[in-house]
């Protein structure tokens, strides 16, 4: 058996606050203990458990593992349409970045290969690589489609959202809609039903269609200001209804791209730390770099870390990692620390109801934690109590 380790001087960031010159104990997957140092014997070191490996992190932040809900890809490979050994590239590949748990996001394509994509995802969900399916598309709106294929979009018809859900075996999490369409309020009930969440996105929905859709049972909002009409003052549009509102979370891309910082603030200031989950979007160049891609069956050129449609110049997806969306929130919008914590780590957890195994450094849950340095750049990261990157190594 694994020794037990204790990570020892670090600023450690839990619910509670954070703590200077914290631990974290983890023995085996699981994290054990932690807080303020432990008791000094009489002029003598810190007491360890007995056995213990001590990994001095003086000067770092100790922060719990991220969680993305919504990721189609990255390292050159794709969750939307790649094989089995694609995904787990993908996963990987974010795992160096800090996201110890992931969700799969699906793009518009053809229903029947959405079902059989659907059943190996959940093969890999069931063996814990991912921790479910995201739907996004084909039930979206044409005037607000972004990177989807406009010839594959549908209305949301009730039949055809259960085939995605049979077909992911239990392992459906959230299916974004354009809950303005026919059959999309229907759509979000029976998704409410058979929890799996029900996130407004790709849609061209007014104030009050929005409020109908939360009123059914939608309790996301895809990728806050994007794919979907500007706020306004006469038409205050989706975005005001989903602020508002304190049953809805709002995902953010905190990219520099797809959001003015002060669009990422007015979400914070409305929403509230609760209610914030800052996702990625991304496609297969997170973390690969630029060139030509595939996202599901549309060509995007990502240039200068920017991705963009071949055909449109449409911003398709990102190349972003949770660890740089950490660092932006706190060196360039200026979040407190616990804040972004909230918002890339337990909101997410909570949301897909892992949050009693992760998403916050606790007794009992799995040891997924991710080490930054005092610039807030990433030097370690654990997942289940074995080093994806080992601080002691750099």
């Amino acid at each position: 058996m694994a020794p037990t380790k204790v990570l020892a001087g670090a600023r450690v960031v839990l619910p509670t606050g954070t703590v200077d010159d914290g631990r974290v104990i983890v023995e085996g997957t699981r994290i054990a203990g932690g807080g303020p140092p432990g008791p000094r014997p009489a002029g003598g070191p810190e007491e360890e458990p007995a056995g213990a490996e001590t990994v001095d992190v003086s000067g770092h932040w100790v922060v719990p593992g991220f969680v993305d809900i919504h990721n189609h890809g990255g390292g050159g490979a794709s969750f939307a349409g790649g094989t089995a050994e694609d995904v787990l590239q993908g996963v990987r590949t974010h795992r160096l970045h800090g996201t110890t748990t992931v969700v799969a996001s699906a793009v518009t394509g053809d229903l029947d290969f959405l079902a059989r994509h659907a059943g190996m995802l959940a093969e890999l969900a069931q063996q814990g690589d991912i921790a479910g399916i995201h739907f996004e598309g084909p039930f979206i709106s044409p005037c607000r489609k972004g990177a989807h294929d406009e010839g594959l979009l549908r209305d949301p018809d009730p039949a055809e959202v259960r085939k995605l859900i049979d077909a992911a075996h239990g392992q459906a999490r959230m299916m974004t809609l354009a809950t303005e369409l026919p059959g999309g309020l229907d759509s979000v009930r029976l998704l409410a039903e058979h929890g799996v969440i029900a996130a407004v996105g790709h849609t061209d929905a007014t104030y009050e269609q929005t409020l109908q859709a939360i009123d059914a049972g939608a309790t996301v909002a895809t990728h806050l200001f994007n794919a979907m009409p500007p706020l306004g003052h006469r038409a205050p549009g989706p975005i005001t209804a989903l602020l508002e509102d304190e049953r809805i979370t709002v995902e953010l891309i905190n990219d520099g791209t797809h959001l003015h910082p002060a669009a990422l603030q007015l979400a914070f200031h409305h929403a509230g730390r609760e209610r914030v989950a800052f996702i990625t979007d991304a496609m297969d160049a997170a973390g690969f770099g630029d060139g030509r891609y595939m996202l599901g069956p549309m060509e995007v050129e990502v240039a200068d870390g920017v991705a963009r449609l071949v055909e449109g110049g449409s911003i398709a997806g990102s190349t972003l990692t949770l660890d740089r969306a950490f660092k932006r929130a706190v060196t360039v919008d200026g979040l407190p620390v616990e804040d972004v914590v909230a918002a890339i780590s337990a909101n997410p957890a909570r949301l897909l109801g892992v949050d009693d195994r992760t998403g916050s450094l606790e007794p009992g849950k799995d040891a997924d934690l991710v080490i930054l340095d005092a610039s807030f750049d990433l030097v370690g990261v654990m997942r289940r109590g074995e080093w994806v990157v080992d601080p002691r190594l750099g």
